[in-house]
């Protein structure tokens, strides 16, 4: 359906007139089963036996993929998405092209279980040199990027790579996770397909695990949904539910965490510029952020998250020890503000590296509790 950010995320994948007495608010459908019908009749085309198909998955395939620009098939994990592209669209003579600097899971997924069945593992970093990369060795069959990255939060241009990829013969998916479809439609930028972990901002909520691919050929969508069919990574229509209620509000929520992290960051950069013990940040909302230029040119909106470093494990530690607000915790794009020190998860940042994620807090408050627990240090 047509509209604005809001009014597509409460109203969007809804088709036609309400029947009087029906449901507003659709709850999940939790059968495994379903009638079929006389046995000599054929089998029907939608719901016949729950790993195949939900009304509750459609539903959310449906608003995800109005936002995405395409098909969407929901997986119950943002991995459980990665690894459904990156299985199904790599194989002998078709490696993948890997940012080094993305989510680590990735990585350990195409290094220790797809090169060793001899396919060709690549990496380049975000804001690197993607032409050279994918000139180095024989193209591969799929090139993979996440912008921004997590969690460095570099930014490539993804229009440039898709036609690079597409000139080597190679699918191009984006990990959209840091922006959403509001903050950026990487189909649009010419993209081949569009992962995400939904567990993130897209719910929102913190309380359930959520992936999905959208993608821009039918052809390639209902390759990825098949893969889910034989596979059986396939999420519970609870959670999806659950993902699809959370979705409602995006619009509301991501205004707020991207209205914080702009103060925070701010306020963070005059702490670094006044001889502070905080140093590197990094959201490209800044307008003398490196990756700003390209990323005003490519994103629709600033998302919540932002990166900043401390001198060292235990400054964080003291850091976080000094907040009321600010939950150590490793997911991101919930209502409450999250920080992370990313390399007790072995990224190769500096010990002192922390991803924070701006929650919907009042941002005086936020700022306040913050930014004096990093002047006390």
């Amino acid at each position: 359906m047509s509209g604005g950010d809001g009014t597509q995320c409460v109203h969007g994948g809804e088709h036609g007139t309400h029947d009087v007495g029906a449901p507003i608010h659709q709850g999940p459908v939790l059968t495994s089963t379903y009638h079929l019908g006389r046995p000599e009749e054929a089998v029907p085309g939608a719901d016949f036996y729950a790993r195949a198909d939900n009304p509750t998955w459609r539903e959310f395939e449906c608003r995800v993929g109005e936002l995405d620009g395409g098909p969407c098939t929901v997986f119950p994990s943002g991995m459980a998405a990665i690894a459904a592209v990156l299985r199904g669209f790599t194989g002998p003579g078709r490696g993948v092209l890997l940012p080094s600097d993305g989510y680590y899971v990735a990585r350990a997924l195409a290094e220790e279980e797809l090169a060793p069945l001899g396919i060709d593992v690549r990496l380049c970093a975000t804001a690197g040199d993607w032409a050279a990369a994918l000139a180095a060795g024989e193209p591969p069959g799929l090139v993979m990027l996440e912008t921004p990255s997590n969690p460095g939060l570099e930014v490539c241009d993804v229009h440039a790579i898709a036609e690079m990829a597409h000139a080597a013969g190679a699918v191009l998916a984006v990990d959209n996770t840091t922006c959403t479809p509001l903050g950026q439609r990487p189909l649009d930028l010419g993209a081949d397909l569009v992962v995400a972990s939904d567990t993130k901002a897209l719910s929102g909520h913190g309380d359930v695990l959520m992936g999905h691919v959208s993608a821009a050929d039918p052809v390639h969508a209902e390759k990825v949904r098949a893969m889910r069919t034989r596979g059986g990574a396939i999420p519970g229509p609870m959670e999806t539910w659950l993902a699809l209620r959370g979705l409602g509000t995006l619009d509301l929520r991501l205004a707020r965490q991207a209205e914080n992290a702009g103060a925070l960051a701010i306020a963070l950069r005059d702490l670094e510029l006044a001889g502070g013990v905080v140093r590197d940040v990094r959201w490209p909302g800044l307008v003398d952020d490196p990756s700003h230029e390209l990323a005003r040119k490519q994103m629709r909106r600033w998302n919540g998250v932002l990166r900043f470093t401390l001198p060292d494990t235990r400054a964080v530690s003291e850091f976080l020890s000094r907040t009321s607000l600010v939950d150590s915790a490793t997911s991101f794009g919930g209502l409450r503000t999250a920080a992370d020190r990313r390399a007790r998860w072995g990224d190769a940042v500096p010990d002192g590296l922390v991803r924070l994620s701006c929650g919907i807090e009042d941002t005086d408050d936020l700022l306040d509790d913050a930014v004096g627990a990093l002047e006390g240090l």
